[in-house]
Protein backbone atom coordinates (compact mmCIF):
# COMPACT_ATOMS: atom_id res chain seq x y z
CA UNK A 1 0.00 0.00 0.00
CA UNK A 2 1.74 3.31 -0.97
CA UNK A 3 1.16 6.77 0.54
CA UNK A 4 -0.55 9.78 -0.99
CA UNK A 5 2.97 11.35 -1.42
CA UNK A 6 3.89 8.21 -3.12
CA UNK A 7 0.92 8.97 -5.22
CA UNK A 8 1.48 12.21 -5.64
CA UNK A 9 4.62 12.15 -7.10
CA UNK A 10 3.87 8.94 -9.42
CA UNK A 11 0.65 11.24 -11.05
CA UNK A 12 3.71 14.09 -11.14
CA UNK A 13 6.01 11.82 -13.59
CA UNK A 14 2.77 10.85 -15.25
CA UNK A 15 2.02 14.07 -15.88
CA UNK A 16 5.13 14.81 -17.04
CA UNK A 17 5.41 11.85 -19.17
CA UNK A 18 1.72 13.06 -21.02
CA UNK A 19 3.15 16.56 -21.25
CA UNK A 20 6.52 15.40 -22.94
CA UNK A 21 6.23 12.47 -24.52
CA UNK A 22 2.46 12.72 -25.68
CA UNK A 23 2.38 16.42 -26.19
CA UNK A 24 -1.52 16.76 -24.57
CA UNK A 25 -2.93 19.91 -23.88
CA UNK A 26 -3.21 20.48 -19.79
CA UNK A 27 -7.10 20.32 -20.12
CA UNK A 28 -6.34 16.63 -21.40
CA UNK A 29 -3.20 15.86 -18.94
CA UNK A 30 -5.35 16.95 -15.97
CA UNK A 31 -8.51 14.46 -16.84
CA UNK A 32 -5.74 11.62 -17.67
CA UNK A 33 -4.28 12.31 -14.24
CA UNK A 34 -7.55 12.26 -12.37
CA UNK A 35 -8.67 9.36 -13.63
CA UNK A 36 -5.54 7.55 -12.89
CA UNK A 37 -5.59 9.00 -9.52
CA UNK A 38 -8.77 6.63 -8.87
CA UNK A 39 -7.25 3.73 -10.67
CA UNK A 40 -5.06 3.72 -7.74
CA UNK A 41 -6.64 4.16 -4.98
CA UNK A 42 -8.73 1.32 -6.34
CA UNK A 43 -5.77 -1.12 -6.88
CA UNK A 44 -3.58 -0.16 -3.75
CA UNK A 45 -1.80 2.38 -4.37
CA UNK A 46 1.35 2.77 -6.55
CA UNK A 47 3.20 -0.34 -4.65
CA UNK A 48 0.73 -2.64 -6.60
CA UNK A 49 1.32 -1.51 -9.95
CA UNK A 50 3.93 -3.65 -10.25
CA UNK A 51 1.77 -6.84 -9.27
CA UNK A 52 -0.95 -5.79 -12.32
CA UNK A 53 -1.90 -8.08 -14.24
CA UNK A 54 -4.58 -8.24 -16.94
CA UNK A 55 -7.76 -9.71 -15.20
CA UNK A 56 -7.01 -7.19 -12.44
CA UNK A 57 -7.71 -4.29 -14.64
CA UNK A 58 -10.35 -5.49 -16.42
CA UNK A 59 -11.54 -6.26 -13.46
CA UNK A 60 -11.39 -2.78 -12.12
CA UNK A 61 -12.77 -1.17 -15.97
CA UNK A 62 -15.91 -3.58 -15.18
CA UNK A 63 -16.31 -2.42 -11.63
CA UNK A 64 -15.77 0.92 -12.36
CA UNK A 65 -17.89 1.59 -15.74
CA UNK A 66 -21.20 0.11 -14.27
CA UNK A 67 -23.66 3.22 -13.80
CA UNK A 68 -21.84 5.54 -16.03
CA UNK A 69 -23.09 7.06 -18.79
CA UNK A 70 -20.86 6.42 -22.20
CA UNK A 71 -18.55 9.62 -22.82
CA UNK A 72 -17.68 9.27 -18.79
CA UNK A 73 -16.70 5.66 -19.19
CA UNK A 74 -14.83 6.24 -22.66
CA UNK A 75 -12.85 9.25 -20.67
CA UNK A 76 -11.64 6.42 -18.14
CA UNK A 77 -10.98 4.22 -21.14
CA UNK A 78 -8.43 6.40 -22.42
CA UNK A 79 -7.29 7.56 -19.65
CA UNK A 80 -6.15 3.85 -17.96
CA UNK A 81 -4.73 3.00 -21.15
CA UNK A 82 -2.63 6.02 -21.55
CA UNK A 83 -1.99 5.42 -17.50
CA UNK A 84 -0.43 1.56 -18.41
CA UNK A 85 1.28 3.10 -21.02
CA UNK A 86 3.41 4.84 -19.14
CA UNK A 87 4.01 1.99 -16.68
CA UNK A 88 5.55 -0.26 -18.83
CA UNK A 89 7.55 2.79 -20.63
CA UNK A 90 9.08 3.27 -17.08
CA UNK A 91 9.44 -0.45 -16.30
CA UNK A 92 6.74 -0.58 -13.54
CA UNK A 93 5.14 -3.25 -15.06
CA UNK A 94 6.88 -6.04 -16.90
CA UNK A 95 4.30 -6.76 -19.29
CA UNK A 96 2.07 -4.05 -21.67
CA UNK A 97 -1.47 -4.06 -20.00
CA UNK A 98 -3.10 -1.36 -22.26
CA UNK A 99 -4.52 -4.09 -24.02
CA UNK A 100 -6.24 -5.34 -21.12
CA UNK A 101 -8.53 -2.07 -21.16
CA UNK A 102 -11.78 -3.20 -22.77
CA UNK A 103 -13.49 -0.10 -25.12
CA UNK A 104 -16.56 0.81 -24.32
CA UNK A 105 -19.36 -0.03 -27.08
CA UNK A 106 -21.00 2.67 -29.06
CA UNK A 107 -22.63 3.29 -31.87
CA UNK A 108 -20.32 6.27 -33.29
CA UNK A 109 -22.97 7.64 -35.69
CA UNK A 110 -25.89 7.05 -34.02
CA UNK A 111 -26.08 10.52 -32.48
CA UNK A 112 -26.58 13.77 -34.54
CA UNK A 113 -23.96 16.21 -33.76
CA UNK A 114 -25.74 19.13 -31.92
CA UNK A 115 -25.03 22.49 -33.08
CA UNK A 116 -26.49 26.60 -32.69
CA UNK A 117 -28.72 27.76 -35.29
CA UNK A 118 -27.53 31.37 -36.87
CA UNK A 119 -30.41 32.78 -34.35
CA UNK A 120 -29.04 31.24 -31.86
CA UNK A 121 -25.36 32.46 -32.64
CA UNK A 122 -26.88 35.60 -32.90
CA UNK A 123 -28.54 36.13 -29.48
CA UNK A 124 -25.35 34.72 -27.96
CA UNK A 125 -23.22 37.97 -29.53
CA UNK A 126 -25.10 40.42 -29.10
CA UNK A 127 -25.67 39.60 -25.46
CA UNK A 128 -22.01 41.06 -24.67
CA UNK A 129 -22.07 44.22 -23.31
CA UNK A 130 -19.29 46.01 -25.35
CA UNK A 131 -19.20 48.99 -23.49
CA UNK A 132 -17.28 46.83 -20.80
CA UNK A 133 -13.95 45.64 -21.17
CA UNK A 134 -15.50 41.89 -19.93
CA UNK A 135 -17.88 42.22 -23.13
CA UNK A 136 -15.42 43.43 -25.32
CA UNK A 137 -13.80 39.90 -23.86
CA UNK A 138 -16.36 37.61 -24.18
CA UNK A 139 -17.52 38.97 -27.94
CA UNK A 140 -14.08 38.33 -29.13
CA UNK A 141 -14.14 34.71 -27.41
CA UNK A 142 -17.12 33.99 -28.74
CA UNK A 143 -16.10 35.45 -32.34
CA UNK A 144 -13.40 33.70 -32.48
CA UNK A 145 -15.91 30.38 -31.42
CA UNK A 146 -18.56 31.05 -34.07
CA UNK A 147 -16.02 31.97 -36.97
CA UNK A 148 -13.31 29.86 -36.59
CA UNK A 149 -14.98 26.73 -34.76
CA UNK A 150 -12.29 26.80 -32.16
CA UNK A 151 -11.84 24.97 -29.24
CA UNK A 152 -12.14 26.58 -26.07
CA UNK A 153 -8.76 25.86 -25.25
CA UNK A 154 -7.19 26.59 -28.35
CA UNK A 155 -8.52 30.39 -27.98
CA UNK A 156 -7.99 30.31 -24.48
CA UNK A 157 -4.25 29.25 -25.23
CA UNK A 158 -3.73 32.08 -27.90
CA UNK A 159 -0.65 34.50 -27.72
CA UNK A 160 -0.18 38.06 -29.52
CA UNK A 161 2.46 36.48 -31.47
CA UNK A 162 -0.17 34.22 -33.16
CA UNK A 163 -1.87 36.86 -34.65
CA UNK A 164 -0.33 37.87 -38.10
CA UNK A 165 -2.21 40.90 -38.76
CA UNK A 166 -0.70 41.96 -42.39
CA UNK A 167 -1.65 38.36 -43.52
CA UNK A 168 -4.52 37.97 -41.85
CA UNK A 169 -3.86 34.96 -39.82
CA UNK A 170 -3.44 32.97 -36.33
CA UNK A 171 -1.52 30.10 -35.24
CA UNK A 172 -3.73 27.64 -33.66
CA UNK A 173 -2.09 25.29 -31.36
CA UNK A 174 -4.44 22.55 -30.91
CA UNK A 175 -4.27 18.45 -29.95
CA UNK A 176 -0.85 17.26 -29.78
CA UNK A 177 0.53 20.42 -29.29
CA UNK A 178 -0.03 20.68 -33.12
CA UNK A 179 0.07 24.30 -34.75
CA UNK A 180 -1.44 25.41 -38.02
CA UNK A 181 -2.39 28.59 -39.85
CA UNK A 182 -6.07 29.78 -40.04
CA UNK A 183 -7.05 32.96 -41.97
CA UNK A 184 -8.83 35.76 -39.77
CA UNK A 185 -12.37 36.13 -40.93
CA UNK A 186 -13.45 40.13 -40.67
CA UNK A 187 -16.06 39.70 -37.71
CA UNK A 188 -13.41 38.00 -35.57
CA UNK A 189 -10.53 40.08 -36.67
CA UNK A 190 -12.50 43.30 -35.44
CA UNK A 191 -13.65 41.68 -32.26
CA UNK A 192 -10.58 41.01 -31.31
CA UNK A 193 -8.86 44.57 -32.36
CA UNK A 194 -11.50 46.38 -30.17
CA UNK A 195 -10.70 43.84 -27.22
CA UNK A 196 -6.89 44.45 -27.59
CA UNK A 197 -7.33 48.34 -28.03
CA UNK A 198 -9.87 49.20 -25.98
CA UNK A 199 -10.44 46.70 -23.39
CA UNK A 200 -7.31 44.05 -22.80
CA UNK A 201 -5.37 45.96 -19.89
CA UNK A 202 -2.01 46.77 -20.18
CA UNK A 203 0.48 44.04 -17.80
CA UNK A 204 3.40 41.75 -18.97
CA UNK A 205 1.03 38.52 -20.18
CA UNK A 206 1.49 37.70 -23.90
CA UNK A 207 -1.74 35.87 -23.93
CA UNK A 208 -4.45 37.42 -26.27
CA UNK A 209 -7.16 36.59 -23.47
CA UNK A 210 -6.73 37.58 -19.44
CA UNK A 211 -8.97 38.57 -16.88
CA UNK A 212 -9.32 42.14 -16.55
CA UNK A 213 -8.71 42.73 -12.77
CA UNK A 214 -5.28 42.43 -11.35
CA UNK A 215 -3.47 40.43 -10.71
CA UNK A 216 -3.94 39.60 -15.06
CA UNK A 217 -4.05 36.03 -15.59
CA UNK A 218 -4.09 34.24 -18.77
CA UNK A 219 -7.36 32.88 -19.25
CA UNK A 220 -7.98 28.98 -18.94
CA UNK A 221 -10.12 26.60 -20.76
CA UNK A 222 -12.72 26.77 -18.11
CA UNK A 223 -12.92 30.18 -18.25
CA UNK A 224 -13.60 30.19 -21.80
CA UNK A 225 -16.72 27.57 -20.32
CA UNK A 226 -18.03 30.28 -18.09
CA UNK A 227 -18.13 32.85 -20.65
CA UNK A 228 -19.98 29.98 -23.15
CA UNK A 229 -22.33 29.34 -19.83
CA UNK A 230 -23.03 33.30 -18.97
CA UNK A 231 -23.53 33.98 -22.98
CA UNK A 232 -26.39 31.36 -22.94
CA UNK A 233 -27.91 32.59 -19.34
CA UNK A 234 -28.29 36.30 -20.97
CA UNK A 235 -29.42 35.17 -24.82
CA UNK A 236 -32.38 32.85 -22.61
CA UNK A 237 -30.47 29.46 -23.51
CA UNK A 238 -30.17 26.24 -21.58
CA UNK A 239 -25.93 26.18 -21.19
CA UNK A 240 -24.59 24.50 -23.93
CA UNK A 241 -21.15 23.79 -24.31
CA UNK A 242 -18.25 25.77 -27.10
CA UNK A 243 -18.23 22.52 -28.99
CA UNK A 244 -22.23 23.24 -30.39
CA UNK A 245 -19.78 26.79 -32.02
CA UNK A 246 -18.34 23.75 -34.01
CA UNK A 247 -21.00 21.92 -35.03
CA UNK A 248 -22.60 25.05 -36.20
CA UNK A 249 -19.77 25.37 -38.47
CA UNK A 250 -19.20 22.17 -40.10
CA UNK A 251 -23.51 22.35 -40.53
CA UNK A 252 -22.81 25.31 -41.75
CA UNK A 253 -20.30 24.61 -44.37
CA UNK A 254 -22.21 21.36 -45.57
CA UNK A 255 -25.09 23.23 -46.57
CA UNK A 256 -23.08 25.55 -48.29
CA UNK A 257 -21.45 22.64 -50.83
CA UNK A 258 -18.42 22.00 -48.92
CA UNK A 259 -16.60 18.80 -48.98
CA UNK A 260 -15.93 16.61 -45.85
CA UNK A 261 -12.31 16.94 -46.19
CA UNK A 262 -12.66 20.43 -46.66
CA UNK A 263 -14.85 20.41 -43.20
CA UNK A 264 -12.37 18.25 -41.81
CA UNK A 265 -9.53 20.93 -42.82
CA UNK A 266 -11.26 23.71 -41.37
CA UNK A 267 -12.07 21.84 -37.82
CA UNK A 268 -8.22 20.81 -37.71
CA UNK A 269 -9.56 16.96 -37.52
CA UNK A 270 -6.79 14.20 -37.65
CA UNK A 271 -8.37 11.81 -39.09
CA UNK A 272 -11.37 11.91 -41.61
CA UNK A 273 -13.22 9.35 -39.43
CA UNK A 274 -13.76 12.27 -36.77
CA UNK A 275 -15.28 14.40 -39.69
CA UNK A 276 -17.27 11.34 -41.13
CA UNK A 277 -19.97 12.12 -38.28
CA UNK A 278 -21.43 15.10 -40.12
CA UNK A 279 -22.10 12.87 -43.17
CA UNK A 280 -25.54 12.79 -41.86
CA UNK A 281 -25.99 15.92 -40.77
CA UNK A 282 -27.76 18.00 -43.39
CA UNK A 283 -31.19 15.82 -43.40
CA UNK A 284 -32.25 17.86 -46.75
CA UNK A 285 -30.08 16.64 -48.49
CA UNK A 286 -29.98 13.36 -47.30
CA UNK A 287 -33.78 12.91 -47.62
CA UNK A 288 -33.48 11.95 -51.39
CA UNK A 289 -31.72 9.01 -50.66
CA UNK A 290 -33.73 7.55 -48.98
CA UNK A 291 -35.28 4.01 -50.44
CA UNK A 292 -38.93 3.23 -49.69
CA UNK A 293 -39.10 0.46 -47.23
CA UNK A 294 -40.16 -2.53 -48.56
CA UNK A 295 -44.01 -3.26 -48.61
CA UNK A 296 -44.90 0.08 -47.83
CA UNK A 297 -47.75 2.16 -49.45
CA UNK A 298 -49.09 -1.28 -49.92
Amino acid sequence: MGTDDDSAVLLAEFRMWLDRERGLSPVSVGCYSKQAKYFLAAVGGPGAVSGLDAGKVTAFMVDRSKGRNGWSAKAMVTSLRAFLRFAHATGRTAVPLAGAVPAVASWRLAVLPRGLSQEEIGRLLAGCDRRTAVGLRDYAVLSLLARLGLRGAEAAGLRLDDIDWRAGEITVTGKGSRTERLPLPSPAGEALVAWLTDGRPRCGSRAVFVTVRRPYRQLTPEAVRAVMGRACDRAGLERRGSHRFRHALATEMLRAGASLPEVGQVLRHRSLLSTSVYAKVDQDALRPLARPWPGAGQ
